[in-house]
């Protein structure tokens, strides 16, 4: 009697946790469509260095985050009927989108520090690629003038990137312009305020502040989205994980 009690609760305990497993799916979903859709269009720099796991990683959660709402689903039914082949199947199935989710979140965080630890690889790049007539040199090109323009800001640390390093840029224009037009500031129409004064520097003409701050809070957004967020799912399906063994013991 003690033990048709003790499956009862478990039944109940198990549904709610499994009803909770489905709208923390259809969330992880949710915010790894937002990564996949790149609403900052920074997605052309991690293409250019080969290291665009954080968008992997997205598309990955994108496949979890629907597989956990479904297999929860799938164990609300199980737990409701009391089938234990069912709960099996469950539970096969939870452990294998488990795997897939982990491995997702741990790629995003791992390779987010590879890309924003510090602002030398975003900067490399910018010098490598900016100016250049390749197609890869099109990409950054068009993603670092948008930026500079909607930010305000210019480079990677500041304007003196463009004149402290050899770069695309500088190898194609030389002397005559110090650093691209973008980092000018520009008027409500969208011309260049004052550019003689900006060629020189002058903080009242020229963006002073670099861009790396802002596509390093991109990047953690991105990040946190799904790998720490996915970390935060992973924890608590565990949980239920252990607690639907302890029920399929006692079918």
């Amino acid at each position: 009697m003690e033990g048709r009690k003790d499956v009862s609760w478990l039944t109940m305990i198990l549904i709610f946790a499994n009803i909770f497993i489905a709208m923390l799916g259809l969330a992880l979903f949710a915010v790894a469509v937002w990564v996949t859709v790149d609403s900052y269009r920074l997605y052309p720099l991690t293409a250019v260095t080969g290291k665009d796991d954080i968008f992997a990683g997205s598309w990955i959660a994108i496949f979890t985050g629907f597989a956990f709402f479904c297999v929860a689903v799938f164990g609300i039914l199980a737990a409701a009927r009391k089938s234990r082949w069912m709960m099996f199947t469950y539970l096969v199935l939870m452990l294998i989108i488990y795997v897939f989710e982990c491995a997702s979140a741990i790629t995003a965080a791992t390779h987010r520090d590879y890309l924003v630890g510090n602002s030398n690889l975003l900067k490399k790049q910018m010098l490598q690629y900016y100016a250049d007539d390749s197609d890869a040199g099109a990409l950054v090109t068009n993603t670092w003038n948008r930026v500079m323009l909607e930010v305000g800001c210019c480079g990677t640390d500041g304007p003196l990137d463009w004149v402290t390093y050899t770069s695309a840029f500088r190898l194609k224009y030389g002397n005559t312009q110090p650093w691209p037009l973008n980092c000018c500031k520009r008027l409500s129409s969208f011309q260049v305020a004052d550019q003689a004064n900006c060629n020189i520097g002058y903080t009242g003409a020229v963006f002073t502040e670099g861009c790396f701050s802002h596509m390093e809070s991109v990047f953690s957004r991105y990040t946190w989205a799904i790998s720490w967020y996915g970390f935060s799912v992973l924890m608590f399906v565990f949980f239920v994980m252990l607690l639907a063994m302890l029920y399929y013991t006692k079918l």
